[in-house]
């Protein structure tokens, strides 16, 4: 048990590096390409913040272990909005003034309800897989699209003055690249194995260890963003972080796990966590959009967000070990 726990600590602290790595090598390497710096921050970057969540889902549904796969995507979702959109706004109010927050908003609506259609009949198949990463592969080109039309774009501005300072030769960005991914799939390996260890000996499901351990160490990378970008003031991308994360796990994460193998999606996943989930959408939805002259995520609200987390992972806990 002890080389588990450390195994999973390890693992973590790896996967949220070499993750950083990663996003670096792998943006320094675009660039040198000449690809634009809103491709660069939507592609690239977008991707590399929700690797983690990615490399560990792909892992535990190829090794037959479905509720780890399960757990992982949809406990980031929860922990995304409740943990990390609540810890932002205790930080600093988050003001919700982007008409591209107010599209993406319903749009994650939709997606968690186009999700839990395809997930009641209790099966995760290759064919609603692939629905899923039809619908993501259409909404990362809509997206592209609509920001390669648009005059100015501030995430556009962001990655432009971050690849000022991460300049680095060709050869230095493809070895980070690589290790990083390297890396990646080590650390994702040793999570994976510590997670189900700790499982089977506590008793528990590998759907509860997802759901909880896994979930929130590799939401890690998503929280330092949201956070920082708070702190500057920049609200729209910090909320744009959790949005655009939410939607890549529910589509990406969890139509890649199901391609890879697919599974059977058990009845607790449906009548609690995609629950919960679902309500945490909606309440970001009427937080984020409101129905005042501006939206706003005050600290009120995101106490309530951090409380919902807080109620969630305790009731896990405590009907696991019952």
């Amino acid at each position: 048990m002890l080389l588990s726990l450390i195994a999973i600590v390890l693992g973590l602290a790896l996967l949220v590096w070499s993750a950083g790595k990663f996003v670096e090598g792998s943006a320094a390497t675009a660039e040198h390409f000449g690809m634009p710096p809103l491709l660069i921050g939507m592609v690239v970057v977008g991707f590399g913040t929700s690797a983690p969540e990615m490399v560990v889902s792909a892992l535990a549904a190829t090794q037959g272990n479905p509720g780890l796969a399960l757990g992982n995507a949809y406990g980031s979702n929860i922990t995304n909005i409740a943990l990390i959109l609540g810890v932002t706004a205790l930080i600093s109010p988050i003001a919700v003034h982007s008409q591209i927050m107010r599209k993406e908003l319903p749009i994650l609506v939709a997606v968690t309800a186009f999700a839990t259609w395809q997930l009641w009949d209790g099966n995760l198949s290759r064919l609603d897989a692939v629905g899923l990463l039809a619908v993501f592969a259409a909404l990362l080109a809509w997206s592209i699209w609509q920001g390669m039309t648009q005059k100015s774009d501030s995430l556009a501005e962001e990655i432009s003055a971050e690849m000022a300072g991460l300049a680095m030769p060709l050869r230095r960005a493809v070895m980070w690249l690589l290790a990083g991914l390297l890396l990646l799939i080590i650390s994702s390996r040793v999570l994976v194995w510590g997670a189900i260890d700790i499982a089977q000996g506590l008793g528990v499901s590998d759907l509860i260890i997802g759901l909880t351990i896994v979930a929130v160490g590799t939401s890690l990378p998503e929280l330092a963003s949201s956070v920082i970008a708070a702190r500057k003031g920049e609200h729209d991308i910090a909320l744009g972080n959790i949005l655009g994360s939410n939607l890549f796990n529910t589509l990406a994460v969890v139509g890649i796990a199901g391609a890879i193998s697919p599974m059977a999606v058990a009845p607790e996943i449906l009548s609690r966590d995609i629950a919960v989930m679902t309500l945490l959408t909606l309440s970001l939805f009427v937080f984020g959009y409101g129905f005042r002259s501006a939206g706003r995520i005050n600290r009120v609200e995101g106490g309530l967000l951090m409380t919902a987390f807080v109620a969630y992972t305790l009731y896990l806990i405590t009907t696991s070990l019952s």
